[in-house]
């Protein structure tokens, strides 16, 4: 102990200087948008090395078990191709149905959080891969999150499971939408709101996304009704939606950009301006 306290007092004035350094450091990031970015992407950068490293060591591991979830949607995509008609209660996505606006690019997920309220995942793809902020992120089985910041070669994710993340999401069996969030208690179930009290709704209804929006194509499943009610006004239905991905155990997945985005947005932009 008294070898500690006498390193402290021989080296007070460099300690002094490095917590300052540290301390202007850390305000800086946090009042700069810029230097917070370069911050982020330094931050992805070397958390992504590591948990690529990781990630490769348990997906070493896992081989068996994602040839399985592998076999299972090649499969799946031989009923599409060998069968007329497809299975519309299946949850699983045939990007060939959005046609050609819509580009998918596959990756890995190689940091996963579902436990706290914001949760973020990190995926194995960034700018090389021409990946920008706002991109839609899925899965075989169904919505993930959007593309929150990227850097060279990973992308932070904000996952549905995010408290601030609202998407718009409508039932599959009418036209009717509202906005998807998350209320923080469950993993498997997600919040949907606006929803009109005339619309038709029943206990195992798909929810899908709307497509109202520049980031996903319409269609991507979300899963089904669990439970609903009308809200206090009892004006419109507050569902809980069972999720068809099993948030706790993501690897692979496919990122969407929509090719005519800035398109859309432009217009948008016009309409309110």
């Amino acid at each position: 102990m008294q070898q500690i306290v006498n390193f402290i007092l021989r080296n007070k004035t460099f300690l002094l200087f490095a917590f300052l350094l540290f301390i202007s450091l850390m305000l800086t990031i946090q009042s700069h948008n810029y230097h917070r970015s370069r911050f982020i992407n330094s931050a992805n950068f070397l958390s992504g090395g590591i948990y690529n490293t990781s990630n490769s060591i348990s997906e070493y591991f896992n081989l068996k078990k994602q040839n399985t979830l592998l076999q299972e949607e090649n499969n799946k995509l031989k009923n599409i191709l060998y069968n007329s008609e497809n299975n519309l209660k299946s949850a699983f996505i045939d990007s060939l149905q959005f046609g050609k606006n819509y580009k998918f690019t596959p990756g890995l997920v190689i940091k996963n959080s579902y436990s706290s309220t914001n949760n973020v995942l990190l995926v194995n793809r960034g700018k090389k891969d021409s990946i920008t902020q706002d991109f839609g992120v899925i899965t075989s089985k169904g919505i993930l999150g959007i593309i929150e910041d990227t850097g060279k070669n990973y992308s932070t994710v904000l996952s549905i499971l995010n408290t601030t993340s609202r998407i718009s999401a409508q039932l599959k069996k009418t036209n009717h939408f509202g906005s998807l969030s998350w209320n923080a208690i469950s993993p498997r179930e997600i919040q949907l709101t606006e929803i009109p009290k005339i619309a038709p709704i029943a206990k195992g209804d798909t929810i899908i996304t709307s497509g109202r929006s520049a980031i996903f194509p319409k269609g991507v499943p979300i899963g089904t009704v669990s439970n609903f009610k009308l809200d206090n006004a009892e004006n419109y239905y507050e569902i809980n939606v069972t999720l068809f991905n099993d948030m706790t155990n993501i690897e692979h997945v496919y990122i969407i950009e929509n090719k005519d985005k800035q398109i859309i947005e432009n217009l948008i932009n016009s309409i309110n301006d």
